[in-house]
């Protein structure tokens, strides 16, 4: 019996500092819902607009896998890894915080903001020795296709992460309808609509919408519109 739970566009957590725009799907510093502090081993989906020449100072991480996704614009980002990299749109980013780092992170433009998913997923294993991964996707890949943008497999497409999690990234035309099988039994999938409209196993979902789903194997996803969307499949428990 499949289980469900949905997540309205405006119902999520938002802050305005200002010189960021945040939108969380899951409780994130001062916004906090005790019935939306995670889905399985996914903690965090934070939907944030950074304003030109701004960011996000030095701070910590330990023991979590931070996935950021630049949807607009770019990110300059530095670390104690040593590692000072620019992701741009269409790139996506992997940091395994493991046993701790520093980074940094702020919209290089003077004239630009910077819109960006960042995605933290709790790893499977502690105090792993931090590490950093930057890959730019192939677009074309993602037309009427769940494009591989993340897996637990160092080999496999997309960047990689110390968690039974794949995700995808696709973008549909208006009706098209591709079935979703799990990768792993036991795993949910947590689907995060960035534009347009699409059923998901005959809920509808628009912009910025979230559903959680689990309890099956396969499901149907339809596009109602042109549509871009997020799958993240991520275990239940750990």
């Amino acid at each position: 019996m499949k289980n469900t739970v949905l997540h309205k566009a405006n119902t999520r957590g938002h802050a305005d500092h200002g010189w960021l725009n945040a939108n969380h799907s899951f409780s994130f510093a001062s916004w906090y819902n005790p019935e939306r502090i995670q889905f399985g081993m996914l903690r965090v989906l934070n939907d944030d607009t950074i304003a030109a020449g701004m960011g996000f100072g030095t701070h910590p991480h330990d023991n979590m896998e931070i996935i950021t996704i630049p949807l607009e614009g770019d990110l300059a980002h530095k670390d104690s890894m040593g590692n000072a990299e620019v992701i741009k749109t269409g790139d996506v980013q992997v940091m395994s915080a493991g046993t701790g780092i520093q980074h940094s992170e702020f919209n290089p433009n003077a004239d630009q903001r910077t819109k960006l998913f960042q995605i933290w997923v709790f790893p499977k294993y502690r105090n792993v020795t931090p590490r950093y991964q930057q890959i730019t996707l192939d677009e074309s890949e993602q037309k009427n296709n769940f494009a591989q943008i993340l897996s637990p497999n160092a080999d496999d497409a997309g960047v990689w992460i110390y968690q039974d999690a794949w995700f995808f990234l696709a973008d549909f035309d208006k009706d098209f309808t591709k079935t979703y099988t799990l990768n792993k039994e036991g795993n949910g999938l947590y689907v995060f609509v960035i534009s347009g409209t699409i059923t998901v196993d005959g809920q509808e979902l628009e912009t910025r919408d979230g559903l959680g789903i689990w309890d099956f194997t396969n499901l149907e996803i339809k596009a109602s519109t042109e549509a871009k969307f997020l799958l993240m499949e991520i275990p239940m428990n750990q």
